[in-house]
C-alpha cells in the first residue's frame, strides 16, 4: 500500500527520460538580469515576491537594488515575504528588515492591491515559485495583481520559474460555483503550466474582472520544457519541505478536505496521511502525532495519535505515475467509520466540483472517475496550447 507498481511502460519510459535531464541547465528568469533590468531603469518598481524570489543565493530585492533599480514597495502573498507564516495565517503589513521598504500583505482581507497601495508605482514585477496546482494560492495572488495593474494602467512583468509538476495535466476542471482563493480559474487541479503561461491564459481567456487586459510581459526561463524535472532550490512554502512533498502535494492536498491529517505538525507534511480511526486496520500501521509547530501552529488532529500510510521512502515521482492517485483517497474513505464524517465542506472547494466527492461516496473506481474528467481535460489542453512558452 505504501508504493504503487508502475504498470504503464509508456509512463515508465517517460519518467526514465525525465530523470536524466540536466537539472542545473534549467534556470528561472530572475537568473538572467540582462533580460529585464533594462526595462526597470528609471522607474519606481512594485515587487510582488517572497523568500523564493531569488537570484542564486541572493534575494531578488537585493539584486534589483544593487543594479540601481528603485524598489518603492514590496507586496507579499500567503506565508508572507519571508515565507514563514503558517497556512491560513493572517499576514500583516510590515517593512523589510534590511532595506526598510514597506511590505504590503496580499493575504487575508487585502488580497488585491488597492489604488492607494499602488500609488507611485510605474511598473510591477512578479516573481514567486509555484508548484503547479490550481489550489496553490500564489496563482490567485498573481490574478489579483494582474487585475489591479489593469485597473490602474500599470504594466506587469512576470519573471517566470519552472513548474516542478509541469510534466502532466490531471484532475477535474473547476466549476464556477466552487470559485475561491484556492481555485479561481476553470483549469484542472494539475495544469501543467508555469505562472508566466497562466498569466497569458488569464489575459487571453478574459478571466480578469470585466474582461480587463493587463499590460503583461513574461520573461521566460532558460532551457526549460514541460518534460523537464526541476528541483526547487528552496521550499516554496513552510509545509512543502522537499521534492517528495512537492510531487505528492497534488494528491495529498485533497485530504485537506477530509478529517485526516497529511502530516502537518508531525515533521513530514504532505508525505503521510492518517487518522486515529485507522488503529489496528491493515495497511495503516504507520503511527504519527501532529503537534503545533512554527510552520503549522494548529494542525489537524493536534496531539492525537494517528494511524496511516507513510510515503516518505517511496519514489514519489514513480508512485504518483504522472497523475493524481485517487486510489489513496478512495481506500481511505472505504476504511473510515462513520463514512459520513470523512469529508469536510472544504473538499468540494479543493476538488473544484461536488461530483468527485459524490463519486467516491457512491463507490466509483479511479478509472470510472477519470473517464468523467476526459472531456474537460481535452478541452483545456486544446485551449492551453495557445499560451505555452515552452516545448512539451
Amino acid at each position: 500500500m505504501n508504493c504503487i507498481t508502475i504498470k504503464s511502460i509508456v509512463i515508465g519510459l517517460m519518467l526514465t527520460a525525465l530523470s536524466v535531464l540536466p537539472l542545473k541547465a534549467q534556470t528561472p528568469a530572475a537568473e538572467h538580469p540582462d533580460d529585464y533590468i533594462p526595462m526597470l531603469k528609471n522607474k519606481n518598481i512594485g515587487l510582488v515576491a517572497n523568500h523564493s524570489s531569488r537570484v542564486g543565493e541572493k534575494r531578488l530585492l537585493d539584486a534589483l537594488i544593487e543594479n540601481g533599480i528603485s524598489v518603492l514597495k514590496i507586496y507579499s502573498p500567503e506565508h508572507g515575504f519571508r515565507g514563514t507564516a503558517t497556512e491560513g495565517e493572517a499576514v500583516n503589513h510590515s517593512a523589510d528588515e534590511k532595506t526598510g521598504i514597506s511590505i504590503i500583505s496580499l493575504y487575508g482581507a487585502n488580497k488585491k492591491p488597492t489604488a492607494k497601495q499602488l500609488n507611485g508605482i510605474d511598473c510591477m514585477v512578479f516573481d514567486m515559485q509555484d508548484v503547479g496546482t490550481r489550489f496553490y494560492t500564489y496563482l490567485s495572488t498573481m490574478h489579483y495583481v494582474m487585475e489591479a495593474c489593469a485597473e490602474n494602467n500599470i504594466p506587469l512583468i512576470v519573471l517566470d520559474r519552472p513548474n516542478p509538476n509541469g510534466f502532466y495535466i490531471d484532475g477535474p476542471i473547476l466549476e464556477p460555483a466552487q470559485k475561491s482563493f484556492v481555485g479561481m480559474h476553470p483549469i484542472p487541479i494539475v495544469h501543467g503550466m508555469t505562472l508566466g503561461e497562466l498569466a497569458q491564459m488569464i489575459n487571453g481567456e478574459g478571466w480578469l474582472s470585466d474582461k480587463l487586459q493587463c499590460m503583461l510581459t513574461v520573461i521566460t526561463c532558460k532551457n526549460y520544457t514541460h518534460q523537464s524535472l526541476y528541483k526547487l532550490p528552496v521550499r516554496p512554502s513552510p509545509n512543502l519541505p522537499n521534492m517528495t512533498a512537492v510531487y505528492l502535494y497534488p494528491t495529498l492536498c485533497l485530504f485537506e478536505g477530509t478529517v485526516l491529517s497529511v502530516g502537518r505538525g508531525a515533521g513530514f507534511p504532505f508525505q503521510v496521511y492518517g487518522h486515529p480511526n485507522y488503529e489496528e486496520k491493515k495497511g495503516y500501521e504507520f503511527v504519527f502525532t501532529p503537534r503545533g509547530t512554527k510552520g503549522s501552529s494548529k494542525p489537524v488532529l493536534d496531539g492525537k495519535t494517528c494511524y496511516g500510510v507513510d510515503l516518505r521512502e517511496c519514489n514519489a515521482l514513480e508512485i504518483t505515475n504522472g497523475q493524481i492517485q485517487l486510489d489513496w483517497i478512495i481506500d481511505a474513505y472505504k476504511n473510515f467509520s462513520p463514512q459520513d464524517k470523512f469529508f469536510s465542506k472544504f473538499f468540494d472547494t479543493l476538488s473544484g466540483n461536488t461530483l468527485l466527492r459524490r463519486q467516491i461516496e457512491n463507490g466509483k473506481t479511479a478509472g470510472e472517475i477519470r473517464k468523467s474528467w476526459k472531456k474537460g481535460l481535452d478541452n483545456f489542453k486544446q485551449s492551453r496550447k495557445k499560451y505555452l512558452l515552452y516545448d512539451e
